[in-house]
């Protein structure tokens, strides 16, 4: 029997699962919407809404909190400057969970986990690096006639 016991396994042992958390719920801070499984939207639901609740604390001790439990000190600063004040009049249901139909490889059902009231031009901004664009030899050839011309 499962008395007492929340959330999913996910299969996968506790500090995968740990870390797994952790990484999800970075992304929804940083981009404000992911997309991700059902099962993994639901388990991350809870989490991001209680840092959000931290957040809304504001003291150094809910800030240290926020730090141990998302491991960045950006995304602490913006969920405490910018989420809480966003939601500082809202009682909790910080986030969403819309289904998304299946993924196509496995059926997986999926599903879009979103901050309420979110900023639009949050979403994809640092994704990462960004490849640079590849040149060919001719634009170099240009460049070095033209110096030495």
């Amino acid at each position: 029997m499962k008395h007492r016991l929340k959330g999913k396994k996910l299969n996968r042992t506790s500090s995968h699962r740990k870390a797994l958390l952790k990484n999800l719920a970075q992304a929804l801070i940083k981009h404000e919407q992911i997309l991700t499984t059902l099962i993994k939207a639901k388990s991350l639901k809870p989490v991001v809404d209680k840092l959000i609740t931290i957040g809304k604390k504001g003291d150094l001790h809910a800030r240290r909190q926020a730090i141990t439990k998302l491991g960045d000190t950006k995304l602490v600063t913006k969920i405490f400057d910018i989420l809480a004040k966003r939601y500082e009049k809202r009682n909790g249901g910080y986030s969403r969970v819309l289904k998304a139909g299946y993924r196509y490889g496995d059926s997986a059902p999926m599903a879009v986990i979103e901050l309420v009231d979110r900023d639009e031009s949050a979403k994809g901004l640092d994704s990462g690096p960004v490849p640079e664009k590849k040149s060919s030899g001719n634009e170099d050839n240009k460049e070095a006639a033209q110096v030495a011309g």
